[in-house]
C-alpha cells in the first residue's frame, strides 16, 4: 500500500531527448510505453514528460533529410513520427542545438534523464592521398543537397566522368541521383533549386568503385532494381567481376539477403550484357528499353582505391585503385595491379561519422558517444549520471529502422532500472517547472517552434506542390522556414 501510495504522489519523468529525428522519437514512445507497462512494479510510476530538442526549423532527421527524394515510400515514416509526437506528453523544440542555445548542465537542471539520439550527418573521410582535394565530395554533403538541408552547399556538376567510391546504398543513391534523368524527378519532393542543379549536370561516365566483389556489397535489392528503371543510361560491367568460385557462392547463400542481393547483380549483369549487344548494334550506347542513351554507368568490383590524382592545376583529374582478390569469407587483399580512370570529380561514400555532443564523451576509435547499453561514460570510465544515447550516436552509423528500434529498448530499459535502483524513484533535484525550459530559452533568444511550427510548415510545403502535382516542394533556407513555421 506505501509503494502504491508513493507511486501516485511521484510527479511525471522528466527527460529531455536532444535529437527528433527517428531514434529520439521511437526511443520517447518505447520510454511511454514501458513506463506504463513496467513502471510501477519498478516503484517508478507510470508516467513521463518529454521535450524533444531539435537544432533544425524541422523534426524527423535522416527520414526528412537523409533519403533520395525519389524513394518516397520510405517517407511515409514521417507520418508514422508525427503521429508518435502528436501525443500530450511530449513537446517538441525546433530550433534549438545543445551545446550552443543551451548546455548538457542546463538539461541536467531540469531534467531527470537526458538521451541524446543526435544521428550522424557527416562524412567519414576516405584516408588517400588526394582526399582533400576541391572535387572530392562526401556521399553526406550531397545528400544534404539533395535532400534540401539547410545551409547545404550545392556541388559542381561540371565533371564529365565522376567516380563514386562505396559498397552500401548511400553509394547507391548517390550514383543513380547523378545519372537519373531530372524529368523523373518532377513527381517528388526534391527541391527546385536541387532539380535545376540536375538538370544542368554534365556528366557522362560514373564509375562506381567497390573494395570487394559481388558477394560482399551491401546493397539492398530495392536499390538494385532502381538501376532497371534508369531511362538513357547504359549500364556497364566487367564479367570477370562475377567469376566467383564456389565457395564464395555458398558462403554468399547462408545468408537470405546477401543471395538476393547477389542474384539481382547478376540479372543487372545480364541487362548490362543485353546492352552491349543492342550498342553494338546500332553504334551508339542504349538503355535498357534500346532507346538511346547519354550516360553511362561503369561497375568496378575488387577496386580498392589508392589515390585521387590531380592534374597540375591541382584539380582531379583521375582515381588509382588496385585491384583486390577476396576469399569466400570476405577477407581482402591487395594484389599489386593498379589502373588509373580518368575522373574530374570523386564522391565517396565510405561511412557517417555521429555527431559529438556536447557535455558527452566521444569515442573516436568507435565513432560514437561513449557508452556501454545506451549508459554514457566519462574518458574515465565512470558512468555519467542521468545521461544516456541512442541510435547512430549509440552504435555507429549502421542498420536500419529496426536496429534502431532494438537500440531505444535497450537504453530505454538501462534508464529505467537506474531509475528504480535511484533514490526518490528517480526523480532528480531539478527545477521540474514545465516552462522552466521554455523561460530560459526566451531569456536567452532562441527561437524556436514547436509542433503546431512543423504543421504550419508542412503545409505550405504541400501547398507549395500542389501547382505542379507533387507531395510537397520543400523549404531549404533555415530562416524562412522559421518564419513560416512561426506564422509570420
Amino acid at each position: 500500500m506505501e509503494q502504491n501510495e508513493r507511486e501516485t504522489n511521484l510527479r511525471p519523468l522528466r527527460v529531455a531527448v536532444v535529437g527528433a529525428g527517428p531514434a529520439g522519437v521511437y526511443a520517447s514512445d518505447i520510454l511511454l510505453r514501458q513506463l506504463a507497462e513496467k513502471g510501477p512494479e519498478l516503484g517508478i510510476g507510470e508516467d513521463a514528460s518529454i521535450d524533444l530538442f531539435e537544432k533544425l526549423p524541422a523534426p524527423f532527421g535522416l527520414v526528412r533529410y537523409g533519403v533520395a527524394p525519389d524513394h518516397p515510400a520510405i517517407k511515409w515514416i514521417m507520418s508514422a513520427l508525427e503521429k508518435t509526437i502528436d501525443n500530450p506528453r511530449m513537446r517538441l523544440f525546433c530550433g534549438v542545438e545543445v551545446g550552443k542555445a543551451v548546455a548538457l548542465d542546463d538539461l541536467l537542471r531540469r531534467y531527470d534523464a537526458v538521451l541524446f539520439a543526435t544521428g550522424a550527418m557527416d562524412d567519414r573521410r576516405p584516408a588517400i592521398p588526394g582526399a582533400d582535394l576541391p572535387q572530392v565530395v562526401g556521399a553526406a554533403e550531397f545528400v544534404k543537397w539533395y535532400d534540401g538541408y539547410p545551409g547545404a552547399s550545392a556541388p559542381g556538376l561540371s565533371a564529365a566522368s565522376v567516380a563514386v567510391i562505396g559498397g552500401g546504398n548511400v553509394a547507391m543513391d548517390v550514383s543513380r541521383l547523378l545519372v537519373k534523368n531530372p524529368d523523373d524527378l518532377l513527381s517528388t519532393d526534391i527541391p527546385d533549386a536541387v532539380l535545376a542543379g540536375l538538370k544542368a549536370n554534365r556528366l557522362t561516365d560514373l564509375h562506381l568503385f567497390v573494395r570487394r566483389g559481388p558477394a560482399q556489397a551491401k546493397f539492398s535489392v530495392q536499390e538494385l532494381r532502381e538501376l532497371e528503371k534508369l531511362r538513357g543510361v547504359r549500364l556497364m560491367v566487367d564479367a570477370a567481376d562475377f567469376d566467383l568460385d564456389e565457395a564464395t557462392r555458398a558462403v554468399a547463400g547462408k545468408d537470405k539477403l546477401t543471395r538476393q542481393m547477389l542474384e539481382e547483380l547478376e540479372a543487372i549483369k545480364v541487362l548490362a550484357d543485353d546492352m552491349d549487344v543492342k550498342s553494338a548494334a546500332v553504334g551508339h550506347d542504349v538503355d535498357i528499353n534500346g532507346d538511346p542513351a547519354s550516360r553511362r554507368y561503369h561497375f568496378h568490383f575488387f577496386a580498392r582505391p589508392l589515390a585521387v590524382l590531380a592534374d597540375g592545376m591541382g584539380a582531379v583529374s583521375g582515381l588509382r585503385v588496385e585491384r583486390t582478390t577476396v576469399s569466400a569469407d570476405g577477407a581482402m587483399s591487395g594484389t599489386g595491379s593498379t589502373r588509373d580512370t580518368p575522373v574530374q570529380a570523386v564522391y565517396h561514400a565510405i561511412g557517417y561519422l555521429p555527431a559529438h555532443a556536447a557535455g558527452a564523451p566521444y569515442d573516436e576509435e568507435t565513432s560514437t558517444l561513449r557508452n556501454r547499453g545506451g549508459r554514457v561514460f566519462t574518458d574515465a570510465g565512470e558512468p555519467m549520471p542521468r545521461v544516456y544515447v541512442t541510435g547512430w550516436a549509440k552504435r555507429g552509423p549502421v542498420g536500419l529502422i529496426g536496429s534502431t528500434k532494438a537500440d531505444a529498448t535497450e537504453t530505454i530499459a538501462n534508464l529505467l532500472q537506474d531509475c528504480a535502483a535511484a533514490p526518490r524513484a528517480g526523480r532528480a533535484d531539478i527545477d521540474a517547472d514545465q516552462d522552466s525550459i521554455v523561460k530560459l530559452l526566451r531569456a536567452r533568444g532562441v527561437a524556436f517552434t514547436g509542433l503546431d511550427g512543423w504543421k504550419r510548415l508542412d503545409a505550405y510545403e504541400r501547398r507549395q506542390g500542389e501547382s505542379s502535382g507533387r507531395e510537397r516542394v520543400k523549404v531549404v533556407d533555415a530562416e524562412r522556414m522559421r518564419r513560416i513555421s512561426a506564422g509570420w
